[in-house]
């Protein structure tokens, strides 16, 4: 069923995991979405050019670097120009890095609030205007478990991920009576090539092997002793733009097997 005929979309950080999945979950309801993200030209022509062909959608790729505030203008910018508007903005573009603190690159620190904060901020302001005149708008930050507990070795991406919770809550006020709606969501650990860095950092971090990190570290939080699947969050994230989220505003979702309930 196309629920989101006539929107258009942007997801930032869609050329793999999570974005993508979310990307795909949009198309097919109908909706024209802008790709954006780095990788093989080739893969993100076949994502691209697949979408499109296979929902009947206009697909669109930019490969704006979001921690420059001139392309995040030109991505939004274009956007408008292939679709009209936009309409839905899922801000999922990340990065991580593991160390102790006082080892923590700076560069890595700027980066990461760079693209996992600031990006979100930029991406907000340039379109909330228009929405707020349509009446109507959808946000979907993909924050993190580490949005709401913390861990460890992750001070930047943690420091990031609750100040995304905190963004989320700003603006899910200020669009509140303009039909715009702004929520979070908090995945627990989903095997994304993000996360199979992760994996591989944390045991450097702690002298560990890659298998007791997934099963002693990653695992351990997750009472489900599951990993997240993309689908899932794809699914919440569709559902957040359907009329029947009209009244979930500023909530932050977890889907996490249980984490944060401990």
């Amino acid at each position: 069923m196309k629920t989101l005929q006539g929107r258009s979309a942007i997801v930032t950080g869609s050329t793999s995991g999570i974005g993508e999945g979310i990307a795909r979950a949009l198309a097919a309801a109908g909706a024209n979405v802008m790709l954006n993200g780095f990788g093989d030209a080739k893969a993100i022509e076949a994502l691209r050019s697949g979408l499109q062909k296979e929902h009947g959608v206009k697909v669109g790729h930019s490969g704006a670097d979001l921690t420059k505030p001139d392309e995040i203008e030109k991505l939004v910018a274009d956007t408008k120009l292939a679709f009209g508007t936009v309409d839905i903005v899922v801000n999922n573009a990340g990065v991580q890095h593991v160390s102790p603190v006082e080892e923590f690159p700076v560069a890595k620190w700027d980066l990461i609030i760079q693209l996992n904060l600031t990006a979100a901020f930029h991406m907000t302001r340039l379109t909330i205007g228009d929405m707020k005149t349509r009446k109507w708008g959808r946000y979907i930050n993909i924050a993190s478990a580490h949005g709401l507990v913390a861990s460890p070795f992750k001070s930047a991406y943690v420091a990031a991920k609750h100040g995304i919770l905190g963004f989320t809550k700003t603006i899910a006020l200020e669009g509140a009576e303009h039909g715009v709606r702004t929520n979070a969501i908090c995945p627990g650990y989903v095997r994304t090539p993000l996360v199979e860095g992760q994996i591989a950092d944390t045991a450097k971090a702690r002298g560990m092997s890659e298998e007791d990190v997934v099963r002693n570290v990653l695992l351990a939080a997750q009472p489900t002793k599951e990993f997240v699947t993309v689908g899932e969050v794809a699914e919440l994230a569709l559902f957040l733009c359907s009329p029947s989220a009209n009244q979930i505003n500023g909530a932050a979702l977890s889907v996490d097997g249980g984490w944060v309930v401990q």
